[in-house]
């Protein structure tokens, strides 16, 4: 498996993967009508493509199947951040966070912040990120709760 920037040619396995995942690994945490208002099942794959263009995007992938992928804004946020359900605990998400990190480390950024799912906050928590503040959002009319997360990236470490 590598770690390498989105193309947009992954865009229609990037898109399957956040739906399938948003509804298989968050059902424990989630009920259907807010797993269904965050990730909808007709998604918007021109959005998705346009992403693309303003945040850094990683993919991991398995000899050419998406397995997960990450993106970070210009500031240090991730914004999306999935490992498909069929490659959890794998190790795929701690190489996606590694690549995020340095790639940040390169970019001069201190800090990487995250609004974390229920379900994600354990993971953020073993690599070091700490609980900012509890949150919601509304998507569709419907509230989802989160967490606003954050990770001092340490000086020199590169």
């Amino acid at each position: 498996m590598i770690i390498r920037p989105a193309t947009p040619a992954d865009v229609p396995q990037i898109v399957r993967l956040f739906y399938e995942t948003v509804h298989a690994v968050c059902a424990a945490d989630y009920t259907p009508a807010q797993l269904d208002a965050w990730a909808p099942a007709v998604p918007g794959q021109r959005a998705w493509a346009g992403r693309l263009a303003t945040r850094t995007t990683f993919v991991a992938d398995d000899g050419g199947t998406i397995a997960g992928f990450a993106e970070l804004q210009r500031d240090g946020h991730i914004d999306c951040f999935y490992t498909h359900k069929s490659y959890q605990r794998l190790g795929v998400g701690s190489a996606l966070l590694e690549r995020l990190e340095r790639h940040a480390r390169a970019a001069g950024l201190g800090r990487l912040t995250a609004d974390v799912s229920l379900t994600a906050r354990a993971f953020f928590e073993h690599r070091g990120f700490r609980v900012v503040r509890p949150q919601s959002v509304v998507r569709g009319g419907v509230r989802l709760d989160n967490l606003r997360m954050e990770l001092i990236l340490p000086a020199g470490a590169h």
